[in-house]
């Protein structure tokens, strides 16, 4: 059975990563620098996507239960000062409205019919591997990525899977089944069918359509689309990967 951070854990390294993000940024010799893995960003526009998607879900978790987002409007700030300044109080008012809610309560999510519930600390949850690839990235950017916290992709893989995969809109290929197998965390495996998507651990004895085997680091920075397939160890049909990675289900 798979056991998900404690809320306190999540708010905790949450704000390690904001802190980890904002170290990053005040590294570049410019903000201006293309982001490798998100090149249509500078690392200002990386910075103002950070900013302006913690505040917005600051206001969604304040709200409570609705039936859209928020509407935040917020002046983007210039230069590297400035930007950090920002960059911490957006993340002050995100933790904040999360502490103040606290886990069970209910809010507004884009992920609709997933195995995510719609509860603040699904947010949490989903910010924090939100943050830790967005931080990933700002490393990349200045050239000195650090490893995934083991703690924070050891949970990465399933609340990819039950979060941005775990639909029940129906899978339009053939019925298939797929195994994220990591070395240093549970297995999961996920069922496509008519029923739409949805993840299971640990994966039933029966064989798999197709696996991908890794650490939970690599297996995580594959799902978010920073690592192709190929560097992980593949078995089976992995076109079914390919249609994975294209597919976004109509709910």
């Amino acid at each position: 059975m798979h056991t998900t951070l404690a809320f306190p854990d999540l708010l905790r390294l949450l704000d390690e990563r904001s802190t980890a993000f904002r170290t990053a940024v005040a590294a570049a010799p410019s903000l201006d620098v293309q982001v490798p893995t998100c090149p249509e960003w500078t690392l200002a526009d990386l910075a103002h996507h950070i900013g302006e998607g913690r505040r917005r879900w600051a206001a969604i978790v304040k709200a409570g239960p609705a039936d859209g987002p928020q509407p935040v409007t917020a002046e983007l700030p210039e230069g590297r000062e400035a930007i950090s300044e920002w960059l911490a109080e957006s993340t002050r008012q995100l933790l904040d409205a999360l502490a103040e809610a606290g886990p069970d309560q209910g809010c507004w999510t884009w992920w609709g019919p997933s195995q995510s519930p719609p509860t603040t600390g699904a947010v949490a949850r989903h910010q924090l591997q939100q943050l830790l690839i967005h931080t990933y990235d700002a490393q990349l950017t200045v050239g000195a990525p650090h490893a995934l916290p083991a703690e924070i992709a050891q949970d990465g893989v399933a609340e990819f899977l039950t979060t941005c995969c775990a639909t029940t809109g129906p899978w339009p290929h053939a019925p298939a089944t797929l195994d994220f197998l990591t070395t240093d965390a549970p297995a999961w495996r996920l069922t496509l069918s008519a029923e739409g998507a949805q993840a299971t651990t640990p994966p039933p004895a029966t064989p798999p359509t197709a696996s991908v085997e890794g650490t939970a680091e690599e297996v995580v920075l594959y799902l978010h689309g920073r690592n192709p397939v190929t560097s992980l160890k593949v078995s089976g049909d992995v076109k079914v990967f390919g249609q994975l990675e294209e597919w976004e289900p109509e709910v």
